[in-house]
């Protein structure tokens, strides 16, 4: 299957429209349906399909395993200190009005921000897990 042409061609012109996608859902999520989680997978979906298609080595490639953990923490982490940063103002564990100015462009940046560290957070868990197991042999 690897050596298809079309499917190289196809993939290689809906991948970076699956990106695209993710990126909305991802910013749009504050008005909308969708959010971190949601572009999360899809964007994870878009490099699954890559790899799919063109190997998992590929994949390992274009991002390191040590990368994704990194990518794992530092959504963790922004998760995290998103809600600790109120907290250590005398607020709330994740009350977002501490972050802005006024409640509603604190309330805005606080989603924007958990809701980035779950999207970059999901999707470096599902290539990774991707990753671990497409890329075993069986003996």
């Amino acid at each position: 299957m690897r050596d298809n042409p079309v499917l190289r061609v196809v993939t290689k012109i809906i991948v970076p429209v699956i990106f695209l996608f993710a990126l909305y859902v991802q910013f749009h999520g504050d008005y909308g349906p969708g959010g971190g989680f949601q572009a999360g997978v899809i964007f994870a979906a878009g490099l699954i399909l890559y790899g799919l298609i063109f190997g998992t080595e590929s994949i390992r490639c274009l991002i390191s395993t040590r990368f994704l953990r990194a990518l794992i923490a530092a959504g963790l982490l922004l998760f995290a200190s998103v809600g600790f940063l109120p907290l250590l103002m005398g607020w709330n564990y994740l009350d977002y009005d501490a972050l802005g100015q006024n409640p509603l462009s604190g309330q805005h940046l606080g989603i924007f921000l958990v809701e980035l560290g779950v999207g970059i957070t999901v999707a470096a868990v599902m290539v990774t897990i991707f990753v671990a197991f497409a890329g075993r042999r069986d003996s």
